[in-house]
């Protein structure tokens, strides 16, 4: 089976490529961040923004679109694309991080000891067994199920180009004895998905497997290498990455060593510059995250400076008179029309939507270009000095 990515160069440095990832509804130019649609939308954009942004592709969200409006609905609606009027590809996932999420909490929830949701929220994981998972909505507290097979079933009434198996993502203060019989039944999971996409999928839609096995070596390469010898199009990297960044680059290192190479690489829910940078050097694909579009909506931009993690809270009250720009020579469409801290500082505090659209706007801009910097470097050889000028505070 051919891979649906064309590498077209290689980093001698490092394991990172470039290339071109071929979908029913067109392609995406790689490596590329992936903004999240989660509920069939780019929060506060138009589909013609996004793509006039430069973007390829989005992701839809399985858990939040199997509970409202429904996949039937969506369905009717001549799928995902049709929609949402969005006629690029579409990547779904496979509606077992927000299971996760709601039994366990984040990994910061974890680490810090807090309780995973707030007493208000409904949503709660019931059970976790051989066939599935049982939880509660968290829109109305009732009960539903989630199978390996209710999964791709949803994905394909979606219409996504790229369907993700259904999984466990192993939450990260769990044994690892816990750790290795959650990532066999990833496993087995894996192979009820495949089977039946094999007979019911959609024609042209392609499915990735994702690696699991938490923080443990043996786990991880054993994952990675049974799910790179299974019948799927793609690979992604899901599940706990660790208690921090170094840690985090571990985990990936840990299965993009020993991934095949034909196949695409995704690596889930990871989207800060520093990460972007560090994944594309350990051969990672595609990335999605929340992070610059809920950072925007938030009244946080992202800036080429390093030791601030790239951002500045723009609702402090230190940019009240700022006729600064978000950060000079900015090319983005928002900083283009000349829109000053102190504007933004007073929209986003009054919770203007057009301050939110604005920072929003800037925020995926920014990633873009980081994203079309680290492709442009590996195809012309120097993506070792792109990586440490970035690192360093170029502005993209």
């Amino acid at each position: 089976m051919a891979s649906p990515l064309e590498i077209l160069a290689r980093d001698a440095g490092s394991r990172a490529r470039a290339g071109v990832l071929r979908t029913a509804h067109g392609e995406v130019r790689t490596p590329a961040f992936v903004p999240l649609a989660t509920k069939a939308t780019v929060k506060g954009l138009t589909p013609g923004e996004v793509r006039g942004l430069g973007y390829d592709m989005v992701l839809g969200n399985t858990y939040h679109l199997f509970l409202e409006p429904g996949h039937e609905r969506i369905k009717r609606f001549g799928g995902l694309h049709e929609f949402m009027r969005w006629d690029h590809p579409i990547i779904t996932d496979s509606g077992g991080f927000q299971v996760f999420s709601m039994g366990h909490g984040t990994v910061a929830d974890e680490i810090k000891g807090r309780a995973s949701h707030g007493g208000a929220r409904h949503g709660k994981t019931l059970g976790i067994t051989e066939d599935g998972v049982r939880f509660r909505s968290h829109i109305d507290g009732s009960e539903k199920f989630l199978a390996p097979e209710t999964s791709m079933e949803i994905q394909a009434a979606l219409g996504s180009d790229i369907a993700l198996v259904f999984d466990e993502c192993t939450p990260f203060n769990v044994t690892k004895d816990y750790t290795a019989r959650s990532t066999e039944r990833t496993h087995r999971w894996l192979e009820r998905c495949l089977d039946w996409h094999e007979q019911h999928g959609p024609e042209g839609q392609l499915v990735y497997g994702i690696v699991q096995g938490g923080v443990y070596e043996d786990l991880r390469k054993e994952s990675a290498q049974t799910i790179g010898a299974s019948r799927v199009d793609g690979i992604a990297i899901g599940g706990s990455l660790g208690a921090d960044k170094p840690q985090m680059y571990e985990v990936v290192s840990m299965a993009t060593e020993v991934l095949p190479e034909a196949p695409p690489r995704h690596l889930l829910g990871i989207g800060d510059i520093d990460d972007l940078v560090r994944g594309v050097e350990l051969g990672i694909d595609t990335f999605d995250c929340a992070m610059p579009t809920r950072l925007g909506r938030h009244g946080v931009a992202l800036v080429p400076e390093p030791d601030k993690r790239w951002r500045v809270d723009l609702t402090a009250g230190r940019f009240k008179d700022s006729d600064e720009p978000i950060y000079e020579g900015c090319p983005c469409p928002t900083c283009e029309a000349g829109n000053t801290r102190g504007y933004l500082r007073y929209l986003v505090n009054n919770r203007e939507l057009t301050g939110l659209r604005l920072l929003v706007v800037h925020n995926l801009a920014f990633v873009r270009r980081t994203m079309t910097r680290l492709r442009e470097a590996i195809i012309a050889g120097r993506l070792a000095e792109e990586a440490a000028a970035l690192r360093g505070g170029l502005a993209p």
